[in-house]
């Protein structure tokens, strides 16, 4: 639709004009999106209570929260962790939009994944139960833990929106958000909303710590001016 409304639009711009008009393009209403995020707080809350189902779901919170990737990208292989370097290695093919990615990993990431991979081979599962079995699907453990750490709405993805919000509060590139969580399009990416009224409150903070700098310059350099000592007139008489 948007490859067609594209066309339309050179052909109607164009001189001299290929179209006579530009026809209507109707879209449906996003119905998908979400507004929930996980706070620090309620990220430390589960966090503690993931790891009492076991390492394999503490190690999964991270990584979903730290990057943003799905459930279904978190069926990694040992060989795609390297510790040396701190990189997480996805295959193309592997992913939703199928390009392959690399991240960084961050300190807790990497702590957690050490522990997941130690004594493992390069083909195995890296997140794998007590009794060595892949994790393929958690819903269960991860509805307790949720419910136990007083989220029990959350779903796992709304981690991915929690990720780019908080990769964004970092200072981090648009671009460099939509490469770690691998989202392809500008118009995907805005789906997930990203801001919600913390973000607003500290914008305007940030709005009227600016104004007051400002103010106080003007203050300072008003007052900078006015204590100066005025210049001796010419001629007149120096004091004994």
């Amino acid at each position: 639709m948007s490859l067609l409304l594209r066309a339309f639009t050179i052909g109607f711009e164009a001189s001299p004009r290929k179209v006579a008009q530009i026809p209507p393009f109707p879209r449906l209403q996003e119905n998908n999106v979400r507004t929930g995020f996980l706070t620090d707080d309620q990220y430390d809350r589960l966090a503690a209570e993931c790891a009492k189902e076991g390492l394999w779901l503490r190690a999964i919170l991270a990584v979903a929260y730290n990057f943003g990737w799905r459930k279904g990208e978190l069926k990694l292989r040992v060989k795609q962790v390297n510790l040396l370097e701190r990189k997480i290695r996805l295959e193309v093919g592997t992913t939703k939009n199928g390009a392959g990615r690399i991240v960084k990993m961050t300190d807790e990431v990497f702590e957690l994944l050490k522990l997941c991979v130690q004594g493992k081979q390069p083909d195995d599962f890296v997140f794998t139960r007590e009794d060595g079995s892949p994790v393929l699907d958690f819903r269960g453990a991860w509805e307790n833990a949720c419910e136990r750490a007083g989220v029990p709405d959350l779903l796992f993805h709304d981690l991915r929106r929690s990720a780019a919000r908080n990769l964004r509060r970092e200072g981090a590139a648009e671009g460099t958000i939509m490469r770690v969580g691998g989202w392809k399009t500008r118009s995907v990416f805005e789906r997930y909303n990203i801001i919600d009224e913390d973000d607003l409150d500290d914008a305007a903070e940030r709005l009227n710590a600016k104004r007051r700098e400002r103010v106080e310059a003007q203050v300072e350099h008003r007052t900078s001016i006015v204590e100066q000592p005025e210049p001796p007139v010419a001629g007149s008489a120096r004091p004994m």
